[in-house]
């Protein structure tokens, strides 16, 4: 259900901007329709632009896992701003947000950047400068964002090299990023044995979130540090998605598996565009202006990005409790979409993932399809597409989820 300013704005935008939009998924494309136009949001909430509320489950893809317009992140930017927006240099603020990062993650040291592709190629660069090695090890499935060693999909078989997943990547640079099967620490076994001494690092995100939000199996992310420690390898986590939303640690502490470089966005930045990498101070020291491994941005660290993110992460870690909170929500509802496909018959065609605050109902893209616009008629905004995660934030309350379950029933019959 899309609202006919909605549908206007829509079709302006697509004369001026490719699509229509400035990221693929939001153009409705795997869900029919037009994309929703949002106002405002607060809480739990986005308000579209002529005034219709929406339960909110995307929540800015993750970020805003305290709710939407949070009175503390709001009043910490307002006076950033007042100080002015960027400055091109130093600030107090960067080396706070970095030592937060480096007490409640345990990296040792962290570097500022403007989002979660932007970590995850610097990270890799930096690994490759590092190892004095090329090639990379990826999962199928796993996104990275968008830099070019990261669009490559899997080939004919385990071994095989990758090969661009998007047209402009350039078959050379997808050469060297290698493909093996998440949670099948063999497949990348394998990888390493057909690449001896050639491999620089290991990229996995702890838990996939853009496939169904598929968690790892027992052993597999320690099998995959095994491997790393073997082959004289890194192993980076892509904590984009889980880092500050499966605890304070992200998937280091919740899986009790250490990384050698971890990359990090979307909660970090309290809802504005930020990203980090961090690690070994070891490896990190290889960074320019100590080392030959270059890496620059003009809005890295940005004044009121930093505050932002230090008044998220400050909140976090002095009420420990949200995440009791959030994730006895998530239990509810992934549980309460179990039975709602047990009660419909769907078991066999349909399954109910994720973690913590993540949860994905996967249904099969044309039935998720009709599923995604009853939800929203009845005034429940998913992610437009089905392998994405839905994100339960801190504003959210078990009778929202209460609601939610009622709407999903009416939905999949």
């Amino acid at each position: 259900m899309t609202t006919r300013r909605s549908e206007d704005l829509f079709e302006q935008a697509k004369q001026v901007t490719p699509g229509g939009v400035n990221s693929p998924v939001r153009a409705f494309h795997a869900v029919g329709g037009n994309p929703v136009y949002i106002d405002h949001a607060d809480g739990a909430y986005l308000y579209d632009v002529e005034g219709r509320r929406y339960l909110d489950y995307v929540m800015s893809w993750g970020a805003a896992i305290l709710g939407h317009n949070d009175a503390d992140i709001r009043e910490a930017v307002i006076a950033a701003a007042g100080r002015g927006l960027s400055y091109g240099a130093n600030t107090e603020a960067e080396l706070w947000m970095a030592r937060i990062i480096t007490e409640i993650t345990g990296v040792e040291m962290v570097r500022m950047v403007n989002s979660g592709t932007e970590a995850v190629m610097s990270a890799v660069r930096l690994a490759r400068g590092f190892t004095k090695r090329d090639k990379l090890i990826k999962f199928e499935g796993g996104y990275h964002g968008h830099s070019d060693s990261m669009l490559v999909k899997a080939g004919s078989g385990a071994l095989t090299a990758g090969t661009p997943d998007s047209e402009g990547v350039p078959a050379a640079v997808a050469a060297d990023t290698l493909t093996a099967s998440y949670n099948d620490a063999a497949s990348a076994a394998k990888l390493f044995e057909a690449n001896p001494g050639q491999i620089a690092a290991l990229i996995v995100e702890p838990v996939c979130a853009n496939q169904g939000v598929i968690t790892p199996r027992e052993g597999f992310l320690a099998d995959l540090r095994a491997l790393c420690d073997q082959n004289n390898s890194l192993l980076i986590f892509d904590e984009v998605i889980t880092g500050f939303r499966l605890g304070l640690a992200g998937a280091q502490g919740a899986y009790g598996v250490k990384a050698d470089l971890v990359t990090y966005g979307k909660i970090m930045g309290g809802g504005l565009p930020v990203g980090a990498f961090g690690g070994r101070g070891d490896i990190m020291r290889c960074l320019a202006p100590l080392g030959g491994v270059y890496q620059a941005g003009t809005l890295s660290g940005n004044p009121v990005a930093m505050a932002a993110g230090m008044a998220a992460l400050t909140k976090l870690r002095r009420e420990p409790a949200i995440y009791d909170r959030l994730n006895s929500m998530g239990d509810v509802l992934r549980e309460g979409l179990r039975q709602i496909l047990k009660d419909a018959r769907l078991t066999d065609a349909a399954t109910v993932d994720g973690t913590a605050s993540l949860c994905c109902l996967f249904v099969g893209r044309e039935r998720y399809r009709a599923f995604f616009q009853k939800m929203l008629s009845r005034g429940i905004y998913l992610a437009p597409s089905q392998f994405e995660a839905m994100f339960i934030s801190a504003a959210h309350t078990m009778d929202q989820m209460r609601e939610t379950l009622e709407a999903a029933a009416w939905a999949l019959k």
